[in-house]
């Protein structure tokens, strides 16, 4: 058995890490939801706005990208849980101990991911059609008031996991129940049958279909850019494999905070821990599955046949959320009032609890590379009290954006989430590196997923460089 003062993870840029051993895997149930987060996320981005919006452009003809990026990111997500499941550290930590700068890179790409508060302009622009709000109506102080609910929430809650993984997984039910009512009520024969026939095709051009757009629905078709990175920080917060070890975030008001940076451990491959391995790997991969690809693959669906139902094709002209307006007037006509408003009211609690998903896994994820890489050594600031001061940085820069006239939600939600798409070119390649060299040989990455994390390198790589191409006027 290797010696448990040993080794492995490369130390060049990080402190080297102890032996320990990994604890008892626990059954299914225990971790239960330790996605429902990241698909909260996914449910108030691409499938509420994204991808309904495209189906009611160009019908069917890009749904097949929708399941492929679900099941590209399925991949993703549980290769960035492999080495937190091995390491208890983040994913982004083990890019930092092979070059420094990635840390701050990606700290980077998470803010100009999400300063932009498209979701919670989303619901305060949705929650206006409950209402019966004018075009008048107060869209900013709206935004704002909700911005600062918002922060209340994040950073007074004693445990932060525990209270977000709680409201997404109500908001993760009253979708479910809004999709299984919405299947017989408002969807019809003729769109699921076009949902068989319409085929395949790549819409570039088609119906004002840009690539940024494209890009961004590939990205949240799941969750998509930084998101997806912070599974990590989930999953450590939820007690998985080596997790258990590492400290939570709490609020530094109620909670009793700990210091120390999570930098983690490894534990020895001997024959009584590769079987908790193989216990955890299989736990693991069996919740996210469920939760994450089956239940959003299937919302997604249900949603934009719900558009093809209501809105048809190609006759919608309006951009912003205006189509959500119309999507919601048309089933009071065809259906109830009472499913119109439901609709309407669906919308707006998604895409408030995705902003406040968006806050928290980014302040989440600059808490831990700041405590780690910036301020390993200092008492005062710790992992939960740069939490609660980047969720109040994102606040007030959001409000600014808002404050200044940016503040048109769909075009917000386009530029988060075609940066989105940048990022996971970058990283797919980074985690066949990470766990390709970092792990031992008993647990890299081999085989079909690594073929995957290659084609999501290429496939995001591809579009990535089309962006940048059409941003110069070169595209096409």
């Amino acid at each position: 058995m290797a010696e448990k003062t040993q080794t492995t993870l490369p130390s060049k840029y990080l402190p080297p890490v102890d032996f320990r051993d990994l604890p008892e895997p626990v059954p299914l149930r225990k971790v239960a939801g330790a996605s429902v987060i990241i698909l909260a996320t996914a449910i108030g981005s691409g499938e509420v706005i994204l991808w309904p919006y495209i189906t009611s452009q160009v019908g069917f003809i890009f749904i097949w990208a929708a399941v492929v990026g679900f099941g590209i990111q399925f991949v993703l997500n549980m290769e960035i849980e492999r080495y937190t499941l091995a390491t208890g550290e983040s994913a982004i930590t083990g890019f930092a101990r092979f070059w420094k700068p990635w840390w701050w890179l990606f700290v980077v790409f998470a803010l100009l991911q999400n300063l932009w508060p498209g979701w919670a302009t989303g619901a305060a622009t949705t929650a206006t059609f409950v209402f019966g709000l004018g075009d008048d109506a107060p869209i900013v102080p709206i935004t704002i008031a909700a911005l600062i609910a918002i922060g209340l929430t994040l950073t007074l809650s004693p445990v932060v996991y525990q209270a977000v993984e709680k409201i997404q997984g109500v908001l993760v039910v009253l979708i479910m129940l809004f999709v299984l009512v919405a299947i017989p009520t408002a969807t019809t024969g003729a769109s699921w049958g076009a949902l068989v026939t319409d085929g395949v095709g790549f819409p570039v051009g088609q119906s004002d279909l840009t690539i940024a757009l494209l890009l961004g629905a590939l990205a949240f078709a799941g969750a998509g850019g930084a998101n997806n990175l912070v599974q990590s920080n989930y999953i450590r917060d939820k007690g998985m494999g080596m997790g258990r070890h590492m400290p939570r975030i709490v609020s530094p008001i109620t909670g009793h905070e700990e210091a120390r940076p999570s930098l983690g451990y490894m534990f020895p491959t001997d024959a009584e821990n590769m079987r908790r391995w193989r216990g955890w790997w299989k736990v693991a991969n069996w919740e996210q599955f469920i939760t994450f690809f089956l239940i959003g693959v299937a919302s997604l669906v249900v949603l934009a046949v719900l558009a093809h139902s209501t809105l048809g094709v190609g006759q919608v002209q309006e951009r912003d959320l205006a189509f959500l307006r119309l999507e919601g007037e048309v089933l009071s006509e065809t259906v109830a009032p009472w499913f119109g408003m439901a609709f309407w009211i669906g919308v707006t609690i998604a895409l408030f609890t995705t902003n406040l998903g968006i806050l928290d896994y980014t302040s989440r994820l600059i808490a831990d590379q700041f405590k780690i890489n910036a301020l390993r050594d200092s008492a005062v600031w710790t992992e939960s009290r740069i939490y609660a001061a980047t969720v109040w940085l994102m606040i007030a820069v959001g409000s600014t954006i808002l404050l200044v006239g940016v503040d048109r939600p769909f075009l917000l939600v386009v530029i988060a989430s075609s940066i989105a798409g940048v990022q996971m070119f970058i990283y797919s390649g980074l985690l066949i590196m990470l766990n390709r060299r970092a792990l031992p040989a008993e647990l890299k990455v081999r085989g079909f997923r690594l073929a995957v994390l290659g084609l999501s390198f290429l496939f995001f790589g591809f579009l990535s460089v089309l962006l940048v191409l059409d941003e110069l006027g070169l595209a096409g």
